[in-house]
């Protein structure tokens, strides 16, 4: 008996490691990705700032995965057969008896003109370094800046994250006063997340704007990018000599290349409240490639919920414990649905913090605080650290 995990970050590194701690020899785990390092992604935030370089927060995997009985084949998944349970790799086919697909992201920089282009984007370890270098010319000729999220986007927190820092990075470089800076989202309002806000949350963020002297703008998208503006769909144009945009995310193409997944039109796979798949009973997703279904209405312009930090990380321990009882003959699964796992994450917001928790991710909630630490960001720096050294000593059944 096999079960192949897609995908090696945070979902399908702790799907892997609590699936073989908890069914031991008996049963192999493998684990397919095309990248062989784990990244800690809410730390690319840093990098263009110098505060993190990428090696800070990023480690070989395969010996990690080995030393806890994880097989590791470091490849790209092309395509599945659930039929013949096969899948093509560009080294070769591999068979499964279950399959967890872990496969995060792609992102749709396709979502307006000129994004690709003309915006910048933290989310990947060369998106990052890029941002750093545009940053160092950016100083010796400032002019005005737009940060923020184009229509469909859901990671809206990394974003926010971005512009204190960035605003912060201005102070520092004492060139502040000659920068206009500019927030721009879909969101219906300031600190909405894709979550549907925390009490108090809009009154917070809008003090910080307002001490920090950003303007912003609620409620639109980008019509269209070009290296001195930014065209907001409402026709406003912004000038700006650097953006930076989060724009969606949506499946990869080893979904969309598997039609018998039966994904939906944004490349998620349809899961019950288990993370199991609704009609292929061998199949589950964990992180970023589950379907969530949102309990809100957005606005005028669209946009998402996030899927990424602790609730990729708990799904992956779900879906573990599923498989494992499964394969000890049990019928009655964990189930939890995405919107009922707690909400916990701390918002860097330039050497200060933002603490959220919450019972639940999605309304209705028992409870749900945002607490600010405006003296240093040690809530963000300290789970940093305990994360890494987690994942680096396997230690996926803690917290």
């Amino acid at each position: 008996m096999k079960t192949v995990i897609i995908g090696g970050n945070f979902a399908g590194m702790t799907a892997a490691l609590e699936l073989k701690r908890k069914i031991g020899k008996e049963h192999k785990v493998l684990m397919i990705d095309k990248s062989p390092l784990f990244l800690f992604i809410p730390s690319l935030i840093w990098v263009p700032f110098g505060r993190r370089e990428v090696r800070d927060i990023s480690f070989k995997k395969d010996a990690i995965l080995a030393k806890k009985g994880v097989d590791f084949m470091q490849a790209e998944a092309i395509e599945v057969d659930t039929t013949n349970q096969v899948i093509k790799t560009n080294k070769g086919d591999v068979y499964y008896d279950q399959l967890v697909i872990a496969t995060g992201p792609k992102v749709a920089y396709d979502v307006a003109p000129g994004v690709k282009e003309h915006a910048y984007y933290i989310g990947t370890p060369a998106g990052a370094m890029k941002t750093r270098k545009a940053l160092e010319e950016f100083k010796n000729d400032p002019g005005p800046i737009v940060i923020g999220a184009t229509q469909n986007a859901g990671c809206m927190g990394a974003a926010y994250e971005f512009l204190f820092n960035i605003e912060k990075w201005l102070r520092e470089q004492k060139i502040r006063k000659k920068v206009d800076l500019y927030w721009i989202t879909p969101e219906t309002f300031l600190g909405h997340f894709g979550i549907d806000g925390i009490t108090g949350g809009e009154t917070m963020l809008k003090s910080f704007m307002k001490m920090f002297n950003i303007h912003y703008r609620t409620e639109v998208g980008v019509k269209e990018v070009f290296p001195d503006k930014v065209v907001l769909s409402n026709g406003e144009e912004l000038p700006s000599k650097f953006t930076m945009l989060m724009p969606p995310f949506v499946g990869v193409d080893f979904v969309k290349n598997s039609p018998c997944l039966e994904a939906t039109q944004n490349g998620y796979i349809p899961v019950t409240d288990d993370y199991r798949h609704v009609s292929l009973p061998n199949v589950w997703a964990a992180g970023i490639a589950v379907d969530v279904k949102l309990p809100f209405k957005p606005g005028k312009i669209p946009f998402s919920g996030p899927k990424t930090g602790y609730p990729s990380d708990e799904t992956g321990k779900i879906v573990a414990e599923n498989i494992s009882r499964i394969l000890k003959g049990k019928s009655e699964l964990k189930k939890k649905a995405w919107g009922k796992i707690p909400g916990i994450c701390v918002m860097d917001a330039g050497k200060k913090e933002v603490i959220i928790l919450s019972d639940t991710l999605f309304k209705p909630r028992k409870f749900a605080v945002m607490i600010p630490n405006l003296i240093f960001d040690f809530s963000k720096v300290l789970f940093e650290k305990y994360f890494l050294w987690k994942t680096r000593h396997g230690f996926s059944q803690l917290p």
